[in-house]
């Protein structure tokens, strides 16, 4: 026997418990798949009460699994997808939960670029204002949503409604307010102009206290421990926003590494001393008191691979492994070939473009589906290269990477990111990161470790290791040119589309 610490990774669909050692050895996982709803075109919504019940089940099969007393679980960590909105009426009751592939509030973007809004809350926390981002729901629901809006007690974000669950705290972490663009930086804290500046001025008691990540921000309850059997006192932390978490259960702690995270979003990170001033980098997190993350992201990863497998591949017969192994022994059945044609990855739009689509181009009568899905391998890693060359612009260059997330679980994905970013590329030993992190943070915050880098150091570890193959690397510039050439004669086809999308 011995002390664990419970990891809580709570994504845009998923959530997960892993229970883990103090050398990070995974005991037991356990994952529940939630449900989105889409009530309208862009709404892309959540039912808190079933996030809630998931957590509870997957909480308890985790012990169950692990076969331990849940009284040597010496505390408890939860990671969650960043942005989006999550809300608790004025008696802490569930009120509403968006996700961060919400587009919804599409026109109040483009409404603020004409007025400059921008520029006003680039001054205050260093981020500029997009769809799915907090404060925007949030001005969203003020002006569209009046009754739910004033029913509205406490905004926060994924995993905070998570803790409060476990603790009845309402509470934040610095990694998801500042992510979330509603900390002014470098100051981390919470500010009356910025509110201001997004048309928030009157929302400031909405907001909980943000803690630093390692922090405890509760205890589980007596109630919560009946529920799931956990021990009622055991601490939990306030947690992180899951890209930072995962960032840490990769290994990614100096300054100037970098973490790339192939999930439902495309995450592109790089640890800096000082925050990055440049309004081309899409995010800024605190990464503790004295770091940041400059982070550029969108939804346009790994999320593509999972919506071709859910449409058109989940029952494939004939094969006894997992449609994503399928995919990935397709995918290495094609050769990097300037014939293959080009796939853009924005089911949900894309960063530049709220309005931009999904779609192949190039296609001909021999192209087969391992074509087609090397194309979507191929095009996703296109747009982290995107990604990762505005981090270069602005001074956030590395030269090699950490790749997680689902995408870094095939055997052909990674390779193709080491040849299409040009850098080596390290795979983690575990595949569970942002619980990982999460349990990190955890295991920090009651002494075991002195800080983050220590804990990443005696809890994670590489696995696999990609460098760049020269015999490709020409063909790939090659067709990035032409992946960005026919998204910019796709721009004003995907307006006038939109536009249509919007009409009554």
């Amino acid at each position: 026997m011995g002390d664990y610490i419970l990891g809580l990774d709570a994504g845009n669909t998923v959530i997960k418990a892993i229970i883990f050692d103090m050398a990070g050895r995974e005991l037991a996982l356990a994952a529940r798949d939630g449900r989105s709803s889409m009530p309208k075109p862009g709404h892309v919504e959540r039912d808190l009460g079933e996030l809630w019940r998931n957590a509870v089940d997957v909480i308890g099969q985790c012990i169950e699994q692990a076969g331990i007393d849940a009284g040597d679980i010496v505390a408890i960590g939860c990671a969650g997808h960043g942005n989006g909105l999550y809300a608790l009426d004025r008696d802490g009751a569930p009120l509403i939960g968006i996700q961060s592939l919400d587009t919804r509030a599409v026109g109040i973007v483009d409404e603020w670029a004409g007025q400059n809004v921008g520029d006003h809350t680039y001054r205050h926390c260093l981020q500029r204002p997009w769809a799915a981002q907090t404060p925007t729901l949030l001005a969203w629901l003020k002006r569209f949503a009046p009754e739910l809006f004033a029913r509205i007690g406490t905004v926060f974000l994924c995993k905070d409604f998570v803790v409060n669950r476990l603790t009845g705290a309402r509470s934040t972490d610095m990694s998801d307010m500042s992510g979330c663009g509603l900390l002014q930086m470098p100051g981390r804290r919470y500010e009356h102009e910025l509110l201001d500046a997004y048309g928030l001025g009157d929302c400031m008691a909405m907001l909980p206290p943000a803690l630093e990540s390692a922090q405890i921000a509760g205890h589980i309850t007596g109630e919560v421990a009946c529920l799931t059997g956990l021990s009622a006192g055991t601490p939990v932390i306030a947690g992180l926003f899951d890209v930072v978490a995962s960032a840490i259960g990769s290994g990614v702690t100096r300054t100037g590494a970098a973490s790339i995270i192939a999930g439902t979003w495309s995450i592109n990170q790089v640890i800096t001393d000082e925050p990055i001033r440049d309004p081309s980098i899409f995010m800024l997190s605190t990464f503790d008191p004295r770091r940041y993350l400059a982070i550029e992201s969108s939804a346009t990863s790994a999320a593509n691979l999972e919506w071709i497998v859910r449409e058109f591949l989940e029952h494939a017969a004939g094969s006894d492994k997992s449609p994503f192994e399928l995919c990935s022994d397709l995918v290495a059945s094609v050769d990097a070939d300037a014939d293959i044609p080009i796939y853009h990855p924005f089911l949900y739009g894309s960063q530049q473009n709220g309005s931009a689509r999904a779609g192949f181009y190039g296609l001909a009568g021999w192209h087969t589906r391992a074509h087609m899905l090397r194309a979507l391998f191929e095009g996703v890693a296109f747009e982290h290269k995107r990604h990762v060359e505005t981090l270069h612009k602005a001074g956030a260059g590395f030269d090699s990477a950490v790749l997680s997330g689902g995408g870094s679980r095939s055997r052909i994905w990674p390779q193709i990111f080491a040849d299409v970013l040009g850098v080596p590329i390290t795979v983690p030993r575990s595949r569970e990161t942002g619980a990982l992190g999460a349990a990190i943070a955890a295991a920090t915050a009651i002494g075991a470790f002195a800080d983050f880098s220590a804990g990443a150091a005696a809890m994670s570890e590489a696995a696999r290791r990609y460098a760049p193959n020269p015999a490709v690397v020409p063909a790939y510039a090659q067709r990035y040119r032409l992946y960005g050439e026919i998204q910019k004669a796709m721009t004003p086809i995907w307006q006038r589309m939109a536009a249509r999308q919007a009409r009554p």
